[in-house]
């Protein structure tokens, strides 16, 4: 309907100047009438040229004082000819009729204060502001002065009034054909073909974009790693419990009782349940012997070690609570099979949150099981996994752990940084906590272990952990992250 006014009304006339008033006087809204003008006007069978006016209105406030008055005018309308106190005119008129009214009555000099007694300085008065407010209404022009002091009390704002004006265009018709958009068998076998009007392609249109998933910058990194642990031969452990007990995060591993570590400023313990009852007897009475007097050539810690610290659940603190678990399990064995195992996956401690630590983290973890190894061992393997990340560049340094020994830290040399940076920790785990377990007196265990997060933020030139892992992570830069290459 809309389209054959506009195109039937253009056939005889020269223009439509104001498309508002052309909608009303085919009644439809402008908003459908501004559809078909977009419409006409991309197939140029009309010009259409915006015209913009500024025009001011009323507000809800504005449309009250027009109908009901101003409240100066009420404001005066109210008093009596004798007068009348403040109380019983606030009472008559409201609290905001009396506010408003009296400050502007006053300015007008239209009332007198005389105590608490209001009255008349006037006979009579003029609402200028409801009249002026009429005549805004209606379209009639005003004073710049009065459209300031309306402004000013918000009586009035201005509003963007925006149409268009229509012409023919270069390919105007009176009925447009709707174009096809395909040409089908039927229109070449009936020969319809030859009197329609096709769309015509836009070749230069873009596809639209394909919506994908990608992969987060740590599982990226995750995904390299995991790859060079089974280059060179290691199965991951399950490491699917991230509730432990404190015997094989801590006791287990040699670790005592009143080591810091320990302590609920470093550790996060849980509420419920908070202790297990599923412990190994036999194994869990070897381990307290060893910390109470030692054995397998240790003197031990020489304490009173207790069961109920020991059945303290906790999350666990480092993934080597699960390398204990599978190195008992190893010993358990009828016949010792070397084994080399791995893991990487989330651990958790009661941290201070900044740029460079989070209360949860992923940790690295490697191991080698096997007869006769040694410290040179352990130094040719680091050798081995550290040049498959890139980092050919290796140093170590003597440390202390509680469940290795010898241990080292390994320091890598970064480039970018030009300084020597560390990377990870490593030892050989103790006999006090290997021969407990019932593994062979020959079989030594190799291992090391780093964060994910660190070699990921530089590799990514992320600064701020928390940007990498968390609430505030921007999902932009996961989008356009490179593909992750290690080792090149």
């Amino acid at each position: 309907m809309a389209e054959e006014a506009v195109l039937g009304f253009l056939q005889t006339k020269e223009h439509i100047s104001d498309s508002h008033e052309f909608a009303a006087s085919i009644g439809v809204s402008h908003t459908e009438l501004e559809n078909l003008i977009k419409s006409l006007k991309g197939f140029q069978i009309v010009d259409a040229q915006e015209i913009t006016r500024e025009s001011w209105v009323l507000t809800e406030e504005g449309k009250t004082y027009m109908v009901n008055g101003s409240p100066e005018a009420l404001f005066f309308s109210a008093i009596p000819p004798e007068g009348i106190s403040r109380s019983n005119l606030k009472e008559k008129l409201g609290a905001e009729i009396f506010d408003l009214g009296s400050k502007a009555a006053a300015k007008n000099k239209w009332i007198t204060f005389e105590k608490d007694l209001v009255k008349r300085k006037v006979e009579s008065v003029q609402d200028e502001v409801k009249n002026v407010l009429a005549r805004i209404n209606s379209g009639e022009a005003v004073g710049d002065q009065v459209i300031n002091d309306l402004k000013r009390r918000k009586l009035i704002i201005k509003q963007t009034w925006k149409g268009y004006s229509l012409k023919k265009g270069p390919k105007y018709v009176s009925k447009r054909k709707k174009p096809e958009t395909d040409l089908t068998r039927e229109h070449i076998v009936s020969g319809d073909w030859k009197n329609l009007e096709f769309k015509e392609y836009n070749l230069n249109a873009e596809a639209p974009q394909i919506q994908a998933g990608y992969l987060h910058s740590l599982l990226e990194v995750r995904e390299q790693i995991q790859n060079i642990f089974l280059e060179m031969g290691f199965e991951e452990m399950p490491t699917n419990n991230f509730v432990e007990s404190s015997f094989w995060n801590f006791d287990a591993l040699f670790q005592p009782q009143q080591h810091p570590a320990r302590d609920s400023h470093d550790t996060f313990f849980l509420e419920t349940p908070a202790s297990t009852q599923n412990l190994p007897e036999d194994y869990l009475g070897r381990v307290k012997l060893v910390h109470e007097s030692g054995g397998y050539g240790s003197k031990g810690y020489g304490y009173d070690w207790k069961r109920e610290e020991a059945e303290k659940n906790l999350l666990r603190t480092h993934t080597t609570a699960v390398s204990t678990r599978m190195l008992y399990a190893l010993a358990q064995q009828d016949t010792f099979t070397p084994k080399r195992y791995y893991s990487i996956d989330r651990v958790f401690r009661n941290e201070a949150v900044d740029r460079t630590h989070l209360a949860e983290f992923h940790q690295i973890e490697g191991l080698i099981c096997d007869r006769g190894l040694t410290l040179g061992d352990l130094i040719g393997v680091l050798e081995d996994f550290f040049s498959r990340l890139g980092m050919s560049k290796l140093r170590f340094k003597p440390a202390y752990n509680p469940y290795t020994e010898p241990s080292m830290e390994i320091f890598s040399y970064h480039d970018g940084l030009q300084k020597w940076v560390e990377v990870g920790n490593s030892g050989m785990f103790r006999p006090e906590m290997l021969l407990p377990m019932g593994l062979p007196e020959d079989v030594n265990v190799i291992a090391w272990g780093l964060s994910l997060e660190r070699p990921t933020m530089i590799l990514y030139g992320i600064s701020n952990i928390r940007d990498l892992f968390g609430p505030k992570v921007d999902f932009n830069l996961i989008k356009s992250n490179p593909i992750c290459r290690l080792g090149l």
